[in-house]
């Protein structure tokens, strides 16, 4: 009866130890939380003593929802039979089972994730399920990097250039593995594969779509998928522009034309604005000579206006259609930028894809206005403009200008320059003596706006023996001219001068009256034979 007892307790142990799993230091099995404690969470792993794992590998979110019943894979650290306990590690399970995927990973040449940590003088750290690797700045990017930070707290897929495994599960914390790890290469395998599949499509006259990677003076550069196209800065738009970044920023995504790929080099002319019409081709169907029509200003030059009728279509106002004035002022007086003008046609010439157009045929022509408003005789008021030589222009309020010649500033005075009596922007009175609207042309007078002195007055006033007493203007070889009152001038011939009198400018001297000539309006002087200087003296 004992030998049975024996036999069947040992065949019991047999059966218990066969239930057990096979729990061994130093390797990794699977348990069961069965108890959440304040220093500890207790794992049943299948072994005849409980195995317990410290609460500080656990964050205080996954200590909240740790319920019994749920799975967890542990690492054996210590088995200790005296006291019934089995020391287990959750954080060393894991790191081991991410050594063993980056090591699979590493011989199949598959990528991984990992998310940036931190930096260092020569690269990037990244971590991979808690396994710290390092991504050197040379494989970040396939283009140089300059700004380390902005990848921080990035999650990247990479692939592991090299890998140093630990010795054993015991140096699975420790420092003596190492990953090395690279960007650039994922980024180049996408991009190898993006330009394959470009490929297939890349045929001139294709439409792609690409992203802007880069912006010049004189194009875009852009991204189609593995292959870079450029697009001049000519073949961006059918209308003037300035510089590309008037259409594009860096990261736009949009359709390009394909204009020309060379196979050989690789190289692939891009188009933009090839995916409309030029607007040319039917410019001289939709605009005729007289049409008036409405654009923009897009440019001011020293010679003219450029305007945008359409998108792509531009047209031209010379600085002589912006005004009828006879030297029109510079075009940025009459518009800005922007602006929005009326304007008529002229002239449309596909061929050298020119549209002239006028702002100023759009107003009634000054001189029709004048031809209307004005007669010879009539009294007008305006601006003296310009002072020539020969005479002085003066603005009437329609923009026109008329002449008044020099002869015709004064009856009495001998005037040498028109600049004596007028100065630039004087306002003046004068009387019309011409007018001729379709030559353009209107004479002005302002010695017209009193009688004729040498009709009745002087000749009555400067009678022959008559003395004066009168100013010396000027002293020439052939006599004296002489200022008689109310500013008329005589001459006091050579023959007649008092050779005893020392004479200059400026001086008064008594002068007789020995000839009036009305028809030639001269006054003869003579200092001789004098009775109110003989008085006087």
């Amino acid at each position: 009866m004992e030998t049975q007892t024996k036999e069947e307790t040992k065949d019991l142990e047999k059966l218990y130890a066969e239930t057990l799993h096979r729990v061994e230091r130093g390797g990794i099995t699977k348990g069961k939380i069965i108890a959440v404690k304040s220093d500890v969470v207790v794992v049943d792993v299948g072994y005849k003593s409980e195995g317990i794992i410290p609460v500080a590998e656990f964050t205080e979110d996954e200590l909240s929802n740790l319920k019994e019943g749920d799975n967890v894979e542990v690492f054996v650290e210590r088995i200790n039979d005296q006291e019934g306990v089995v020391i287990l590690s959750r954080d060393r399970a894991a790191k081991i089972r991410t050594w063993e995927m980056l090591t699979e990973a590493h011989s199949s040449n598959v990528r991984v994730e990992g998310r940036v940590v931190g930096k260092t003088k020569g690269g990037l750290f990244v971590d991979i399920k808690g396994i710290k690797a390092f991504l050197p700045s040379s494989q970040i990017d396939i283009k140089a990097v300059k700004d380390m930070d902005s990848y921080i707290g990035q999650t990247m897929a990479v692939r592991i250039l090299k890998i140093t495994p630990p010795r054993g599960y015991a140096n699975v914390l420790g420092n003596q593995a190492s990953v090395i790890v690279s960007r650039r290469a994922v980024i180049e395998e996408e991009r190898h594969v993006r330009k394959e599949e470009t490929l297939k499509l890349l045929k001139e006259g294709a439409l792609l779509k690409g992203i802007v990677k880069n912006i010049t003076d004189y194009g875009v550069f852009v991204d189609l998928g593995g292959i870079d196209g450029f697009l001049h800065i000519s073949d961006i738009s059918w209308r003037r522009v300035n510089h590309p970044s008037e259409f594009f920023s860096v990261g736009d995504e949009r359709e390009f034309v394909v204009l020309k790929y060379d196979e050989g080099t690789e190289k692939v002319t891009l188009g933009y604005k090839q995916k409309k019409q030029d607007p040319w081709i039917s410019v001289e169907d939709k605009y005729k000579a007289g049409m008036k029509l409405k654009g923009k200003v897009v440019s001011i030059t020293d010679y003219g206006v450029f305007v945008e009728i359409e998108e792509g279509l531009e047209g031209f106002i010379h600085v002589s259609e912006l005004d009828w004035a006879p030297r029109p002022k510079h075009p940025s007086k009459y518009v800005s930028g922007g602006d929005e003008v009326e304007a008529a046609v002229i002239n449309v010439n596909k061929d050298e894809r020119k549209l002239s157009l006028t702002i100023k045929q759009l107003k009634p022509r000054p001189w029709d206005l004048v031809g209307q408003n004005y007669k010879v005789g009539q009294r007008i008021t305006g601006e003296v403009k310009t002072v020539t030589d020969f005479g002085a222009f003066v603005r009437l309020p329609e923009g026109v200008d008329g002449l008044i010649h020099i002869s015709d500033l004064s009856w009495i005075k001998h005037i040498k320059h028109p600049s004596e009596v007028l100065k630039k922007g004087q306002k003046i009175d004068a009387v019309i003596l011409g007018l001729e609207p379709d030559k353009e042309r209107m004479a002005l007078g302002i010695k017209q706006m009193t009688p004729d002195p040498w009709q009745s007055e002087i000749p009555a006033k400067f009678r022959l023996g008559d003395e004066f007493k009168g100013k010396v203007l000027r002293i020439t070889d052939f006599g004296i001219f002489v200022e008689l009152e109310g500013g008329v001038e005589g001459l006091v011939y050579s023959s007649e001068v008092d050779a005893s009198m020392e004479i200059k400018e400026g001086d008064e001297i008594w002068v007789r009256i020995i000839k009036v000539n009305v028809e030639e309006r001269k006054i003869g002087l003579s200092m001789k034979n004098l009775k109110s200087a003989a008085v006087e003296r």
